[in-house]
């Protein structure tokens, strides 16, 4: 239990850094929550079928899947730059960022775990 708990210190680490970075690098930009959300959601997705089917370890598992994924996406961004946009009554944005995150997010899941 402390290994598994390890492990996944280790992938939040350096998921929170990698989030980070990329906030940075889009300027702290709605586009940077966005692609945090949509690109940890295809990692996760893969993470996972590797590991359902038995080409992954549990220890990746939780690195990757459990660990990184989970420090690099970014729920708590995602409802504060939506409210955010509310705020501003950009109301079509706000629509556009919630429902595209979700069903991008939710096409691509699918298609990686049923491929």
């Amino acid at each position: 239990m402390l290994l598994h708990l390890l492990y996944i210190s280790v992938g939040g680490f350096f998921g929170s850094i990698t989030r980070y970075w990329l906030a940075n690098e889009l300027n702290k930009h709605i586009t940077g929550t966005w692609l945090a959300n949509i690109s940890g959601a295809i990692l996760l997705a893969l993470v996972f079928r590797l590991y359902q089917t038995d080409i992954i370890t549990e220890a990746v598992w939780l690195i990757v899947g459990v660990g990184f994924s989970g420090a690099y996406t970014t729920f708590s961004t995602f409802g504060k730059e939506t409210f955010t946009l509310i705020l501003e009554k950009q109301y079509m944005n706000a629509i556009v960022y919630v429902v595209s995150s979700f069903l991008l997010s939710m096409i691509l899941v699918a298609f990686i775990i049923i491929w």
